[in-house]
């Protein structure tokens, strides 16, 4: 698909403002498709072990971070581009005994790390904020050691491929610069020197959520929501409107989510 113009800038504006409070009142502090049992299916198959040192890029509210650190017995790091989620997620960390983890504020096109330096990459439906697609990929390989994995999860172009209109209306609102495919991360990982242990498409169970996530809006969070939106209902509606619009390509298969794990061979 085209690119829709989106920046880093667009993602900060997001994640310091009212659109990143309403993605947490739905979605929780893991903001990711699943919450714990997402990130408990990737980090087995990942098979991270007490001691590895991981690094979640766009690591957010540093929710990545604490599950790693307290599921695992990894010593976790992170790397994210907005201020106020690097402050809050040391915050946070901090308050739940995981002062030690470490979060940085920096471009994950420029991975603020030597190179060689991590066992595992990780990453939770976040990598599609991110402009150059293929020069993080190529950063998440420089900062892993030989054998070390690259996991994460992802929203993508869905199985049945998108129309270019319908990507970029998602995008825009999402503030998305673009999205790949499933093939599309696979040849990027390849082309990097990963050899892919699974790429897997999880489009069925993404639609299921997006549906729990307009049911919480329209019912138990309604309130909640609107305070976070200052009881604007043009906001509340346009938004009510792109998500039913996000759940209608994702149950066609056209929008969904992807799961990868892939090991550094060279």
């Amino acid at each position: 698909m085209q690119k829709t113009g989106m920046t880093l800038e667009n993602v900060k504006e997001v994640y310091s403002g009212f659109e990143g409070r309403l993605w947490e009142l739905i979605m929780g502090e893991q903001i990711h498709i699943g919450g714990y049992a997402s990130s408990k299916a990737l980090g087995d198959i990942a098979g991270w072990k007490t001691g590895d040192e991981v690094v979640d890029l766009c690591s957010a509210l540093g929710a990545g971070m604490h599950f790693l650190a307290r599921t695992y017995g990894v010593k976790a790091f992170g790397v994210d581009a907005t201020p106020h989620m690097v402050d809050e997620s040391k915050r946070r960390l901090a308050a739940a005994g995981f002062g030690h983890c470490e979060a940085k504020l920096g471009d994950v096109t420029a991975i603020p790390y030597p190179d060689g330096r991590f066992d595992g990459v990780w990453g939770e439906d976040a990598w599609c904020y991110v402009e150059d697609k293929a020069k993080l990929i190529s950063e998440a390989a420089r900062v892993l050691r030989p054998g070390g994995k690259i996991a994460f999860t992802d929203w993508l172009v869905g199985p049945a491929g998108m129309d270019e209109a319908s990507a970029q209306r998602i995008c825009s609102v999402m503030k998305f610069p673009d999205m790949l495919c499933l093939k599309g991360y696979t040849s990027l990982l390849e082309k990097s020197g990963f050899r892919v242990l699974e790429a897997s498409d999880h489009t069925p169970d993404f639609a299921d959520h997006i549906q729990n996530y307009l049911g919480q809006l329209a019912g138990q969070r309604h309130f909640d929501a609107m305070q976070i939106l200052g009881w604007n209902y043009d906001v509340f509606s346009f938004l009510g409107a792109e998500f039913g619009f996000m759940l209608s390509k994702a149950r066609a298969g056209n929008f969904g989510r992807g799961r990868f794990v892939a090991v550094k061979e060279r």
